[in-house]
């Protein structure tokens, strides 16, 4: 297993951008549903668009370098397929049996998911600090929910957003690897290209609802048009939170930058304050300290793993060579 990597000041920096830019996708979405779009439409154009928007930089940047692709296509197809279009159409289907913060909660539970994989590929326990660190992002994502306040438990509701935290997991472990070579935007470009394709692929069957309307949306009081909102949904709440979110994934390492990515619900908080004027609950904010900590105490736990392991392999050698 590599080992963990060291403190990046710029991974932080570029993962809380990437929530901070994930978070604007409900505010968008939300927007142009009430305004009498499908979910389906909303995902189709955010994804479909953003592909678009990324098309030529993604072939100049892979100009000569088409090789490296073809070795990482299962890499890239597990990117496009799963951590994207599973993951968007899982949760959007979950929450017609489960309330949207349940689901939430539920999908969030892909960094979980993903350390307990690894601790299974590898068979190499997670540190205490880090399993402390954990739970405290666990039981913030928890209050910020505002799942304690209760809800129905459907089974098909739980089975999709199971389904939307496994493409969340895999969102991460596929975007932090970088034995490919594949700068992160062309990365990024050649699986929202792949997800674009899966999406049209389950509209034109008939199987993902489709409905676009050119009425104004409501943001922050004020009337936009709908290509207004489906611009910054694309150009913000996508192009900038996939790329952002891959490149720091890079320099923090799956486990960490997945535990930073609970920042999108602060961030949640944050817009809905600013955009809705709907101050959060004491609660709440007690949730966004635990998700800091949280975060800070994962972080810990793997640079002190990283240490720690150059001393244990050296032990190891010195064992057998006695």
């Amino acid at each position: 297993m590599r080992a963990a990597r060291g403190f990046s000041f710029a991974g932080f920096v570029l993962a809380i951008g990437s929530a901070a830019c994930f978070a604007l996708s409900g505010i968008f979405a939300s927007a142009l549903i009430s305004s009498g779009w499908s979910p389906g439409a909303a995902t189709t154009a955010r994804i479909l668009f953003a592909a678009l928007a990324l098309l030529i930089p993604t072939l100049v940047m892979l100009r000569g370098q088409w090789s490296r692709v073809l070795r990482a296509w299962r890499t890239i197809l597990l990117f496009g397929l799963l951590a994207i279009v599973a993951c968007q159409l899982s949760f959007f289907v979950a929450v017609q049996f489960i309330p949207p913060s349940l689901a939430l909660l539920i999908e969030f539970m892909g960094p979980v998911l993903l350390m307990l994989w690894t601790w299974a590929r590898t068979r190499l326990a997670p540190s205490g600090v880090t399993l402390l660190g954990a739970a405290l992002a666990v039981l913030g994502l928890v209050a910020i929910s505002g799942v304690l306040a209760g809800g129905a438990l459907n089974p098909l509701g739980i089975l999709f957003a199971l389904v939307a935290a496994v493409g969340n997991a895999a969102y991460f472990a596929t975007g932090a690897s970088q034995e490919h070579g594949i700068a992160p935007l062309p990365f990024v470009g050649l699986g929202l290209a792949l997800a674009a394709v899966g999406l049209g692929i389950v509209s034109a069957v008939g199987l993902l609802p489709f409905r676009i309307s050119s009425s104004p949306v409501t943001i922050a009081d004020a009337e936009v048009p709908a290509a207004a909102a489906v611009a910054g949904m694309v150009l913000v709440s996508t192009v900038c939170a996939y790329v952002l979110g891959v490149a720091a994934s890079r320099r923090l390492g799956a486990t960490v930058a997945s535990f930073t990515g609970y920042s999108e619900a602060m961030f949640g908080i944050v817009w809905t304050i600013v955009l809705l004027s709907v101050v959060p609950t004491a609660i709440q904010w007690l949730g966004a300290a635990l998700i800091i900590a949280g975060v800070v105490t994962v972080k810990v736990g793997e640079l002190l793993r990283s240490r720690s392991s150059p001393r244990v392999g050296s032990s190891r050698r010195t064992t057998r060579n006695g």
